[in-house]
Formats: structure tokens, sequence, C-alpha cells
């Protein structure tokens, strides 16, 4: 029998790239994915039952002793794309590189999301084959879409809603474990977002007669729609504390060195001037007190000598819990101040409900993480900075955490969505057995 290690690694080298533009996925690796499942978690499936959502989505049953207020896991099937030249070993390879506690296995997915989909699976897997039978029902919920439209989630939530389910916990990919994330603070900190950032994409467009680029006239398209994408950097959404994150730094306060602990400790009068600091704290701290609005793609002309008819910016806008998709929309009108320049929301979707981080659900998660990672590991509440497809569970439960149970360095993160990514053998081994916690208690 293969080891939860090769069975890991199996799973990894099967290529579930997802694209926007569907015509390019590779389906068969899904279909293959789907059998790789099945083959290497027999006892899994002898038990639980299984649906096929969407067309590529897994939704599973575990029937427990009592049908109500189920347990609901998450994760995702699919894959974010690679430029193979970046890497320094084959992406889908899953190879492990380094020895000892430094063993990791390379492999695009290999965090984001497959560690937490094949945890959960050997968690489950485990507890089946030793004749656990849960005190309720546990569904697991693995969409094919995460990294795109989300659709698959979506459809499950459908079925979910269709049969008057609704779970007393849902657990997706999220915040880590993690340390030195908060200046100043050197203990280690189980991240458990309890709100998500909603997402919304702006079309910026300039418009011209066009011509050839020798004579051009005194502000081009592309000028105009260069000054608009200046204003908008040089005109920052505001700062301020939300509750989630006011309620993570008074988590951590006591674990703070002075005088950043008085700080903390007295957020109610120095809220304003933390929310200020953390603004110049380096990308990840200024996304936790405020909304974030960047221009991504860029398009112009279709030669070098030519003059654009229009020019085009995508503004991506990560919304702050608090913010709208409208009220983002109006101000970056009023920042722009140009006429000229049309402003269209290609898509958006407001922040997500704040889960409550007091109570039987969140007491359930913070156990399991002391009792799988260690009692020096503080759980804390935490606004998670990036969409996933959590934000439509919300439909169904009031207690949607995101939270993966991996201690992950700085640079382990940095690898997410880029070249190298990886996870330390250990690391992932210890991330089951939150999820065997986290289900004994079910």
């Amino acid at each position: 029998m293969t080891s939860p290690v090769e069975r890991f690694r199996e799973l990894l080298r099967l290529p579930t790239v997802s694209h926007a533009e569907e015509s390019l996925i590779d389906w068969a690796a899904f279909d293959a994915f789907h059998e790789a499942v099945q083959r290497l978690y027999p006892a899994l499936h002898g038990a639980l039952a299984r649906e096929v959502v969407d067309g590529h989505s897994l939704l599973y049953r575990w029937r427990g002793a009592d049908g109500s207020d189920p347990l609901l896991l998450m994760a995702h099937i699919d894959v974010v794309p690679v430029v193979d030249e970046e890497w320094h070993s084959d992406p889908f390879g899953a190879e492990i590189v380094g020895e000892g506690a430094d063993a990791a296995i390379h492999a695009r997915g290999a965090i984001d999301d497959k560690g937490s989909l094949v945890a959960i699976l050997e968690a489950v897997e485990g507890l089946v084959a030793g004749g656990f039978t849960p005190a309720h029902d546990v569904y697991l919920a693995f969409g094919h879409n995460e990294e795109t439209a989300g659709g698959g989630a979506r459809a499950m939530v459908e079925v979910l809603q269709a049969r008057g389910i609704r779970p007393a916990l849902v657990l997706d990919e999220g915040g880590a474990v993690v340390e030195g994330v908060i200046p100043g603070v050197t203990v280690r900190t189980a991240m458990v977002g309890v709100a998500e950032r909603g997402v919304m994409t702006l079309l910026l467009t300039a418009r011209e007669t066009g011509g050839h680029a020798s004579t051009p006239p005194a502000f081009p398209a592309t000028a105009r729609l260069a000054r608009a994408i200046d204003r908008v950097h040089r005109h920052p959404f505001p700062t301020r504390l939300v509750p989630p994150v006011h309620a993570m730094l008074a988590t951590i306060a006591p674990h703070a060195p002075q005088p950043l602990r008085t700080l903390l400790r007295t957020l109610g009068a120095t809220g304003p001037l933390v929310a200020a600091v953390f603004a110049r704290s380096g990308p990840e701290m200024n996304a936790i007190v405020r909304t974030t609005a960047v221009a991504t793609q860029l398009s112009g002309a279709p030669g070098e000598n030519v003059l654009a008819t229009s020019a085009r910016a995508s503004l991506n806008i990560r919304l702050l819990t608090g913010d709208t998709v409208e009220g983002a929309t109006e101000r970056v009108r009023r920042v722009i101040a140009d006429p000229v320049v049309e402003i269209e929301v290609r898509h958006g979707s407001d922040p997500s409900p704040v889960s409550p981080w007091r109570g039987e659900a969140w007491r359930r998660i913070a156990n399991a993480v002391r009792v799988s990672l260690g009692d020096e590991v503080v759980t804390t509440p935490y606004l998670q900075l990036g969409a996933s497809d959590s934000r439509w569970f919300t439909a169904v439960s009031d207690h949607v955490y995101r939270f993966t149970p991996f201690h992950l360095t700085r640079a382990e993160r940095d690898a997410l969505h880029s070249h190298d990514e990886r996870i330390r053998v250990d690391v992932w081994l210890r991330g089951i057995g939150f999820y065997r916690e986290l289900l004994s208690a079910s």
C-alpha cells in the first residue's frame, strides 16, 4: 500500500489547470483526478456518498449518527497555470527536494489547494478505516474552478439549499500558521479567516480617432488613460480597522513587545495610528487596513506606429469589509475626474459576511489547532485578503471560516500562484492531524 506522501505526489502530478477560457482546459486531467481519488481512497468511497456536480466538482456526504448541524470541509481541485521556464523543477513532477525537516514537495498545487484537499482525504480515509462514525453528518465539497469562475462551488451550494442543509461549520482554505506577519510579534499564530474581502474589476477606457503615430494629438488616449491610472494610484482608499482586524490585533496584543502591546490594547484610541502604520508596513499589512486598487491588464494600439483608437486598463479592486462595489466605483470615478474616461464594472462581489470568533464553531477550530499543531500556536481571527469559494457558502451557513493548517514561511507563501510552489513534508503531515481532530469532534 502506498504512503500518504506518495498518494499526495500522484495527485499533484495531474495537471488540473483551470483557465478563464474553458476551451483551453484539459478536462481529461480532471477526469483522471477523479479516477485516482477513487482508487487511492477505497475506504472513503465505500462509506461516503459521492456526487459529481457541475461536470467536475465533487460533493461527498458522510452520514453521521445525527443528520443535523453537519460539518462541511472545502478545497478545490484546480490549480493556476504555470510558466515552465520560471520553475527550478518540473511543476507537475512533485519532486521532493531537501532532507529531514527541510524536505519539501515542489509542485503546482502543493499548497493551493491540493495540500488541503489531499490532507482531508487522508484524514477521512484513516478514520473510516478505523471504524469511526461521526456524531453528525460530514460533507466534503471540492470545487473544480475556484481559480476562475467558482461555478462548481455555486452549484454545490444550490444542491445544499435545495435539500435544506445548513452546515454548523464550513472550513475552506485561507490563513495559515505564520510568524512575524504582525510587526514585532514573533509568536506563531493560526490565522483563521472570519471574512474575506470583496473583489471587483473596473474596465477603464479612453478613446480617440486614431491615425499615424507620427502626428499624435496633444493628449492621446494612452496619455489620458495613464493619467487616470496615476490618479487612482496617488489617491488610495482610506485606512481603517475593521472588526475582524481589530479582533486579530486584540488577540495578539499580549504577545507583542512594548510599546506595541499598549497600542494594540488601546485600539479605541490608537486605531487610526495603528492603521496608518500598518499601511506602510508592506503589502500584506496595507491590504488588511484598506480597500486596494491596482491596474493590471493594459491594452492600446495594435502596432507600434499606430495611435490607439481606444486604450484600456483593468483595475482590480479588493474591497475591505464595509465597502461595496457601488461605493468603490463612485470613488474611482471621483478620483479620476475625467468624463472622457469610461468606467465599466466588469464583475464584482461585495465583501463576505463576518463569521463570529466566539461560540461552538470557533472553539472547535481552536481546539483542533491546539491539539494537532501545539499549545504555543495562538488562534486568531483574520481578514482573508484573497477571494475563495467559501464566499458562496455564506448562503447556507453563518459559520464560514478559512484556514489552511500548515506552518508556512514567508517564502513559501510568496510562491503561491508563482514559481516553485512547495510544502514541507512534515508540515503537510501535521496538517492531516488537524483535519483528523476536527472530524473526530464532529
